[in-house]
């Protein structure tokens, strides 16, 4: 049975858009569309490849570990409200129900795993996790660039 999305978008003080995909195979190909639908329409499309394969990676790890559904949030902070972090954003949330933060590790160059984390760390201006009532949330944000 194919991933469904339920779409909720909600205004903020940015723009923001959220989903809740099933923890089924189907997940991660239905995150990638939904989040490069958005950011196109929002004219975002320069971070489009980079935060595209950041969701990739963070569904598949909860996909790999969860039974429960999977949370992915966009927010488009505007300068305005970001001049205390370095101007205009973009964050990124996935939220699982496991409690248990995820590990980095270091890959093998044949290993077909292990690289999520460290592509995070490396691309993202911050990154991290925090814990909620039932699960936890791993968020990164990136600079939005010419805003």
């Amino acid at each position: 049975m194919p991933a469904r999305e339920v779409i909720g978008v909600i205004e903020t003080d940015g723009e923001c858009a959220e989903w809740a995909f099933p923890a089924e195979p189907g997940a991660v190909r239905t995150a990638r569309h939904a989040v490069r639908g958005t950011l196109s329409s929002w004219g975002l499309d320069s971070v489009g490849d980079i935060t595209v394969l950041l969701v990739s990676e963070l569904v598949t790890n909860s996909l790999r570990y969860a039974s429960g559904p999977i949370g992915v949030r966009l927010v488009r902070r505007n300068q305005a409200s970001e001049s205390a972090t370095g101007g205009a954003a973009l964050l990124v949330e996935v939220s699982d129900p496991i409690p248990d933060p995820p590990r980095a590790r270091v890959a093998e160059p044949d290993d077909e795993g292990g690289r999520g984390l460290h592509l995070l760390a490396v691309s993202a201006r911050r990154w991290g996790t925090r814990h909620g009532k039932s699960g936890k949330t791993v968020w990164f944000e990136l600079a939005l660039p010419g805003e």
